[in-house]
């Protein structure tokens, strides 16, 4: 898979808007997040070091670090309205339990940390990057990540066929509709597909996941275009 455009993390919402917006457009999107904190809870081993990439304004740390009261937080976008945002929602956490990095996207990552992180989160936030890039962000997740640490991933994916595509859209479009947004709204935000945003089926980020290095490649959540996988290294 060859693309010539080069790849940017995109989002069509305003940092202030982002939350007010999300839920009428992810079906399940807080559901992301608490099946994200219920797979990390579940594990054998305690989670010292966090770090949410694409962490938008905050919203999966804000739910995680009530649960996880000794785990440290790392927190990175690529935008700085986002950072800032993401500081303001967490302000009332004592500040040795976060540490915000400097803006970037996840394959441009390039702040040495002090200790390699036992989960590292990626949030929808990786369907944006064309494959070299997509490729280049689970690689950086992989070389940052402890020995026998986890990374979770959800995104949007793609339909198997192009009739899947097709009725997978007007499902999607149905849910949106559904929760107050227009049909011109609906229509522009599903025009992106492919344009802004570049998601690739379920199998190809398996084989993208494994061929990274991870020893244990899971696929564990799916709904409308959305799918959740973890990975062990």
């Amino acid at each position: 898979m060859t693309h010539s455009q080069p790849s940017r993390n995109y989002t069509p919402h305003l940092p202030e808007d982002y939350d007010a917006n999300i839920s009428s457009i992810l079906p399940y999107y807080s559901a992301f997040h608490q099946e994200t904190i219920n797979l990390i809870k579940s594990l054998p081993s305690s989670t010292k070091v966090w770090m949410d990439t694409g962490c938008g304004t905050g919203s999966l740390v804000n739910k995680a670090i009530k649960e996880f009261p000794d785990t440290k937080f790392l927190l990175v976008d690529p935008t700085e309205g986002m950072l800032d945002q993401a500081r303001r929602k967490l302000s009332s956490y004592p500040a040795e339990r976060l540490e915000f990095l400097r803006a970037s996207a996840t394959q441009e990552l390039s702040q040495e940390l002090e200790e390699k992180p036992d989960v590292i989160t990626a949030i929808q936030c990786h369907h944006y990057l064309r494959h070299e890039d997509r490729a280049r962000a689970t690689s950086v997740c992989y070389n940052l990540l402890k020995e026998g640490g986890i990374y979770v991933t959800f995104e949007n994916t793609r339909p198997l066929t192009e009739e899947g595509i097709t009725k997978g859209k007007r499902y999607w479009g149905s849910f949106q509709l559904s929760r107050g947004r227009t049909e011109e709204e609906v229509k522009k935000h599903l025009e992106r597909f492919d344009k802004e945003y570049f998601p690739i089926t379920v199998e190809e980020h398996l084989i993208l996941l494994r061929e990274t290095g991870f020893k244990t490649v899971e696929f564990f959540w799916y709904s409308y275009m959305q799918a959740g996988f973890y990975c062990i290294k």
